[in-house]
C-alpha cells in the first residue's frame, strides 16, 4: 500500500513539473536571453519541396554567402537522416534594433547553369527556411478573408513565361521580456551557450528579451546594380525599399547579376516563451480532427468489445459444456462432434519454416517496444518539434537497446517449438539482428542511390553510412545475441498436450482460409485510418505532427484488437479442424500492411498529385514498403503471441486424453 502511494506521489509530481511552463523546460529547450544590441544569427536549413520531396542544400541557388564562408551547425543524427543541412547565413539582425534597406550581397552574373537550376527549383516550387533562435521563419497569407501560415517562402515565382526572385526579406522578429530576474542567465545563439549566474536579489536591472516569434515577408524588388557597385555588406541601400507582398518585379536573366537586400523590425510581444511554438502547431491543414479521431475511438473500441464479449461467452460456454460431462460422454462427444477438441494431437505441431516465424517475431517485438516507448517519450514532451532530429535518434536508440528484447523473445520461442532444443539459438539470434535491419538497409541503400544521383541533402553521407553500420554491428546485434543467450537459458515454455506422430487431416474448407486471414486486416485499420492520414502529411506535406498523446491511444488501441481479430481468427480455424494456426494468426493482424500500403499508394494519387518524376514516385513507394514492412511485423507479433497464449490457455483448460 506504501508503494502505491508513493507511486501516485511521483506520478503527481511529474504532472506539474510538466504543466507549470514558467518553472521547467525540457531538455534542449531553455530559453536564451538577448541583452539590447545582442547580435542574432539566422541560419539557413535545406531547400524543400512537396513537388519532389528531395532536399537540396540552400546554397546550391546563387544566394548570398557569409563573409566567414559557410559553416555547417552541429547537427545530430536524426537530422542528418532526415535531410536537414542548417548552415550559418549572412543574414543578421542586432536584439530590439529596427533596420532597413540593408544592402546584403551582389552576386555574379548568372550563367547558364545558375540560371538553368534556379528556374526549375521555381517550378518545382522550392521552400527557403530559415532558423532563428531554433524557431522556422514564418509566413503569412490571405486567402479569401482568412490567414495562412506556413513555414519558409518559395524561391521565387513564374508568372506567364517570366520567373521572378524573392530578393528582399522583410523580417518581424516576436520579442518578450525576460520577466524572471533570479533564473539563471542563458547568453548565447544556441550553438554555444553560457551559463552565468545573477548577482544579487533582484538580477541584473539590463532588461533582456526572449525571440518567441520570427516572421519573414519575401518580395521582388527592382534594385539598381550600379548603385551597389562600391557598396559593402550589411551596408545602407541608397534608394528606399517598398516591399510589396502582391507585386512581384525582379525577373532573372541570363547574365545579370542578383542583388539582395532585407529589413527588420522587432515588436514585443504577449506571447510567452514556452507558447512559441503554438502558432507552428496551429498551421492550417495540421490541426486535428480531435471529433473526427475521438468518433474513430469510440466505434473501434465499442466493435473491440462486442467482439471480445461475445468471443469469450462462446469459448466459456464451450469449456464448461465439456467439463460437465462425465468421461464416457466426453469420449463420445470426441467421436460425434468436430471442433477444435479434435485437434488436440496436432495444435502444437511444428509449423512450416519455424525459424523464419521466430526471426519475425523478434523483429516484431523489437519494432513494436520501440514504437511503444518512442511514442511515449514524444507523448511526455521530451521528442517536441523544437527539439529537430530527436525523434528518429529517440527510435534509432531504443531499437538498438530492445535488441535483447527480439533475441530473447525468438530464441525462447524456437525452443519451445523444438521443444526444449538448444541446437541452433546462436544463428536465431543472428538472424533476428539482421532480418529487418538488413531488408531495411537493402531499401534504404537503393533510395540513397536515387537521392546521391539528384545531389540532394536527403542523401546521407558516407561517414553517416559508416557510422549507422557500426552501430548496428557493434551495438544491435551483440545486443541481440545477448538476448539470445538469456532466452537459451530461459526454461521452455510447456506444451499442456502431446503431438501425435501422424498429422491428422485437415477437412476440406468451403472457402479459403487465407482468404479471412487477408480480410481479418480491415479492423486494425480502421483504428488507423484517420490518424494515418496526419501522420503522412506530416510526413510528406511538412506540417508539424504533434498530437502524441491521441496516437498513443490510438496505437494502444490497435494493439487490442490486432490480438482480439488473432484470437477470433485462431478460435474458427481450430473448430473447423485446421490446426494450422501458427502463420495465419501471425498475418491476421498482420494483413493490416497491406491496406496501409493500399492507403499510400491512394495518397500518392489523390493527395500528392502535384509529386514530380519517377525518382520522387520511387521515394515515396520505397519509403511507404519500409514503413509498412515494420508495421507487419509489429502487428503479426501481436497477433501470433495472443493466439499462443490463448491456445495454450484453452488446451491446458481441458482435461483430453
Amino acid at each position: 500500500m506504501w508503494s502505491f502511494n508513493q507511486f501516485r506521489i511521483w506520478v503527481l509530481t511529474i504532472c506539474l513539473v510538466f504543466q507549470s511552463g514558467y518553472g521547467f523546460y525540457l531538455p534542449g529547450s531553455y530559453p536564451h536571453k538577448y541583452g539590447v544590441g545582442d547580435q542574432l544569427s539566422v541560419k539557413v536549413n535545406s531547400l524543400t519541396s512537396i513537388d519532389t520531396e528531395m532536399p537540396f542544400s540552400y546554397y546550391s541557388l546563387p544566394f548570398c554567402k557569409p563573409e566567414g564562408g559557410v559553416k555547417d551547425v552541429a547537427e545530430n543524427l536524426g537530422e542528418l537522416l532526415m535531410g536537414d543541412r542548417i548552415e550559418n547565413s549572412p543574414y543578421q539582425f542586432k536584439m530590439y534594433t529596427n533596420e532597413s534597406e540593408i544592402f546584403l550581397c551582389k552576386s555574379a552574373p548568372l550563367s547558364a547553369d545558375n540560371f538553368k537550376i534556379l528556374k526549375k527549383r521555381i517550378d518545382e516550387m522550392y521552400q527557403v527556411n530559415l532558423i532563428l533562435d531554433n524557431l522556422p521563419a514564418i509566413r503569412y497569407t490571405k486567402k479569401e478573408g482568412f490567414f495562412l501560415r506556413w513555414t519558409g517562402y518559395p524561391v521565387g515565382v513564374k508568372l506567364q513565361d517570366d520567373y521572378y526572385i524573392f530578393n528582399h526579406l522583410k523580417f518581424n522578429v516576436l520579442v518578450h521580456k525576460y520577466e524572471e530576474a533570479n533564473m539563471a542567465r542563458v547568453m548565447g545563439t544556441g550553438d554555444a551557450a553560457e551559463v552565468i549566474p545573477s548577482v544579487g536579489k533582484g538580477g541584473s536591472d539590463v532588461p533582456g528579451y526572449m525571440v518567441v516569434g520570427f516572421e519573414v515577408v519575401p518580395c521582388s524588388v527592382i534594385h539598381n546594380v550600379d548603385s551597389v557597385k562600391n557598396l559593402k555588406s550589411y551596408g545602407k541601400y541608397p534608394n528606399q525599399v517598398k516591399c510589396d507582398p502582391n507585386t512581384v518585379s525582379m525577373p532573372i536573366k541570363e547574365g545579370q547579376p542578383l542583388v539582395f537586400t532585407y529589413e527588420v523590425t522587432f515588436e514585443e510581444s504577449d506571447i510567452k516563451w514556452p507558447s512559441r511554438w503554438d502558432a507552428y502547431l496551429k498551421m492550417e491543414g495540421s490541426k486535428v480532427h480531435w471529433f473526427s479521431i475521438l468518433n474513430s475511438l469510440m466505434v473501434i473500441t465499442f466493435l473491440a468489445g462486442i467482439v471480445l464479449v461475445i468471443f469469450l461467452r462462446t469459448v466459456r460456454r464451450d469449456l464448461t459444456r465439456y467439463e460437465e460431462l462425465d468421461k464416457e460422454a466426453q469420449a463420445q462427444m470426441n467421436e460425434e462432434l468436430s471442433g477444435w477438441k479434435l485437434v488436440v494431437g496436432d495444435v502444437f505441431r511444428a509449423p512450416t519454416n519455424p525459424a523464419l516465424l521466430c526471426i519475425m517475431v523478434g523483429n516484431g517485438v523489437q519494432i513494436l517496444g520501440m514504437a511503444v516507448v518512442t511514442i511515449l517519450f514524444a507523448a511526455l514532451g521530451f521528442m517536441s518539434p523544437a527539439s529537430r532530429g530527436t525523434l528518429i535518434t529517440g527510435m534509432l536508440f531504443f531499437y538498438m537497446i530492445l535488441g535483447i528484447a527480439a533475441g530473447y523473445v525468438a530464441v525462447r520461442l524456437w525452443r519451445t517449438i523444438g521443444c526444449g532444443d538448444y541446437k541452433g539459438w546462436v544463428s536465431v539470434s543472428w538472424k533476428v539482428a539482421c532480418f529487418f535491419p538488413g531488408i531495411a538497409f537493402l531499401i534504404l541503400t537503393t533510395l540513397n542511390f536515387l537521392l546521391w544521383g539528384s545531389h540532394s541533402t536527403g542523401a546521407i553521407p558516407f561517414s553517416l553510412f559508416v557510422i549507422l553500420l557500426l552501430l548496428w554491428f557493434c551495438i544491435s546485434v551483440p545486443l541481440t545475441l545477448v538476448g539470445g543467450y538469456f532466452g537459451a537459458k530461459a526454461p521452455h515454455i510447456e506444451y499442456p498436450v502431446r503431438t501425435n506422430q501422424i498429422p491428422r487431416e485437415i477437412p476440406a474448407q468451403k472457402y479459403p482460409s487465407w482468404l479471412l486471414v487477408l480480410g481479418a486486416g480491415t479492423l486494425p485499420f480502421g483504428t488507423l485510418f484517420i490518424e494515418l492520414f496526419f501522420i503522412m502529411s506530416s510526413i510528406w506535406m511538412g506540417r508539424v505532427y504533434y498530437v502524441f498523446g491521441f496516437l498513443f491511444i490510438v496505437m494502444i488501441l490497435l494493439v487490442v484488437v490486432c490480438a482480439e481479430v488473432s484470437l477470433v481468427l485462431t478460435y474458427m480455424h481450430l473448430c473447423v479442424e485446421d490446426w494450422k494456426w501458427w502463420w495465419k494468426s501471425f498475418f491476421a493482424s498482420g494483413s493490416v500492411a497491406i491496406y496501409i500500403f493500399l492507403y499510400s499508394v491512394n495518397y500518392l494519387v489523390f493527395d500528392l498529385k502535384s509529386l514530380s518524376g519517377p525518382v520522387s514516385a520511387t521515394l515515396y513507394l520505397g519509403y511507404s514498403l519500409f514503413m509498412v514492412l515494420a508495421i507487419m511485423l509489429a502487428t503479426g507479433t501481436v497477433g501470433f503471441l495472443s493466439s499462443f497464449w490463448f491456445v495454450h490457455y484453452l488446451f491446458s483448460s481441458v482435461k483430453l486424453d
